[in-house]
């Protein structure tokens, strides 16, 4: 009976305990600006004709649920592939302000840390903007500044594909791009001193090596690294090595993990490969049908639980995060998740609205709430701000 009694104890204990530990994650998320640096939305929206205002079954994101996630800032990037450009550009931006015009009480564009903050006070989630991929200023200094104009917080000076001016990781170690024509020309580096006047952050998720180090010796101001991983946990060609790990913490700057499960977990493609092997011709089919793409999705959600037995879990997001901060320290490291811009996310990582769940895995990994409110978003406000001061 008293050996019962015990059990009984104990157990109440347990409860009340993590009943307190999930209260205080749950204050912690709500107290943090939450951040999330890089979000595929846009594009999306001009395929699918969706309104993210609005509830949706599908992707990752909308207002609603960006709300029931904490979410406050989210930066909307302006991506196409290099088939597009400037003209591409603007139609994004044109989408993301009908957006805000049509939820005005929900959303608002920000533009620099007094904007945001008055954004979150009034309850609205602050929108920014990226543009990913220096193919879409093409070429010209003017084009670029019309993009700060409208709202460029950031510009990615590459996408996977290379400019005249900027060599990709891709492309730098898929060979395409020659050793000696690797890095920034004269042009990339005029790119890169007119983001630092305009207090556009220069990005550098998605460049080469030779570019990256060029921008990082001709940058005054800190840089972002606005979706990518640790190479040491993952070795594919978009995440950073120590070397520029290091490099970031020395400039200031600050790296947003991306979410893609591809980056995060070095198993992840091998189980991938087998998966779309098994189902060979049904993604035959769906490929001709609606492109590799949406094929893959449509073949994710046709066999869901299949797919997500595949997923790796959450705390290997906290991993990349603690390579991170035992490398350089907990202020260089933040979000950008990359919803609606790949297929597979850690396994209970569905879109914004779960967000809660990585706090309370930064809790449960011990790091403390100035740490965690840092990496939710502190070290982004402050990169932004260094950006803008003039």
């Amino acid at each position: 009976m008293k050996f019962l009694k015990k059990i009984l104890l104990f157990i109440m204990l347990f409860c009340v305990s993590y009943a307190g530990y999930a209260q205080s994650a749950t204050a912690i998320h709500n107290n943090a600006i939450l951040v999330d640096t890089h979000g595929d939305i846009l594009f999306n929206q001009i395929k699918s004709g969706i309104d993210i205002g609005k509830l949706q079954t599908t992707g990752n994101f909308d207002l609603p649920r960006a709300r029931m996630g904490g979410l406050d800032v989210q930066v909307f990037s302006i991506w196409c592939d290099e088939t597009g450009g400037y003209a591409l550009a603007n139609r994004e931006i044109d989408s993301l302000y009908s957006l805000i015009n049509r939820y005005p009480s929900q959303i608002a564009l920000v533009r620099n840390y007094a904007e945001l903050m008055q954004a979150v006070k009034e309850k609205k989630l602050a929108a920014m903007i990226g543009v990913e991929g220096g193919h879409m200023i093409e070429n010209s200094l003017r084009n670029l500044d019309q993009l700060a104009k409208r709202g460029m917080i950031y510009l990615t000076l590459t996408w996977n594909n290379s400019t005249s001016w900027a060599s990709s990781a891709a492309e730098e170690t898929s060979g395409k791009v020659k050793p000696e024509d690797a890095g920034l020309s004269d042009f990339g580096r005029k790119v890169v001193k007119r983001l630092n006047r305009l207090g556009v952050m220069v990005d550098l998720s998605h460049v080469g090596e030779r570019a990256f180090y060029d921008a990082m010796k001709v940058t005054s101001k800190p840089v972002l690294v606005s979706h990518s991983c640790v190479y040491a946990l993952n070795p594919v060609a978009r995440n950073l090595k120590d070397e520029q790990i290091i490099a970031v913490g020395k400039n200031g700057g600050v790296i947003s993990l991306n979410f893609y499960n591809g980056f995060l977990d070095s198993t992840y493609y091998r189980k991938q490969r087998m998966f779309l092997e098994k189902h060979d011709v049904a993604l035959k089919n769906l490929t001709q049908k609606y492109g590799r793409s949406n094929a893959i999705d449509t073949l994710i959600s046709q066999h869901h639980a299949e797919a997500n037995a595949i997923r790796t879990p959450i705390s290997v997001i906290i991993d990349h995060i603690d390579y991170i901060v035992k490398l350089i320290g907990v202020d260089h490291v933040g979000f950008g998740a990359d919803f609606d811009g790949a297929e597979s996310f850690p396994a209970g990582i569905d879109g914004v609205a779960d967000y809660p769940k990585i706090t309370k895995a930064l809790l449960e990994r011990g790091y403390k709430q100035e740490a965690i409110e840092k990496i939710l978003g502190g070290n982004f406000l402050r990169v932004l701000r260094a950006n803008k001061s003039r």
